[in-house]
């Protein structure tokens, strides 16, 4: 009984370790921030306020600012945009304009998936 009860609670936690909404799994802003080039092309998950909602229609883009607190990254968004000051959870990819030297020019994350 104890076996089964084990398998159980380790088949749950693999399961919820793949849940967007968990508070681990996340980079902090400013690892992506102090060191775009490790992270360029990388998915990664990330959770803050929204700030700073842009939408050019022109162009077609859609962005916003999200601030963990560590730091902050600009999110271009997949689908609709999310209303300021809204706490959410970011899974995309890491891109950069240009990295030179280090630092990274317009450093910011496409949009996988947001809840």
């Amino acid at each position: 009984m104890k076996r089964i009860w084990t398998c159980t609670i380790l088949a749950g936690l693999l399961l919820l370790s793949g849940c967007d909404y968990l508070p681990f799994g996340q980079t902090p802003l400013n690892e992506i921030v102090a060191a775009p080039a490790q992270f360029e092309g990388k998915e990664v998950r990330i959770r803050g306020k929204v700030k700073d909602v842009t939408k050019v229609p022109l162009i077609d883009l859609s962005m916003y600012v999200v601030d963990d607190g560590s730091g902050e990254v600009t999110v271009i968004a997949h689908d609709t945009l999310p209303a300021e000051n809204d706490t959410v959870n970011v899974r995309g990819v890491v891109e950069s304009a240009a990295i030179v030297g280090g630092q990274s020019i317009g450093l910011r994350i496409k949009e996988m998936k947001r809840n």
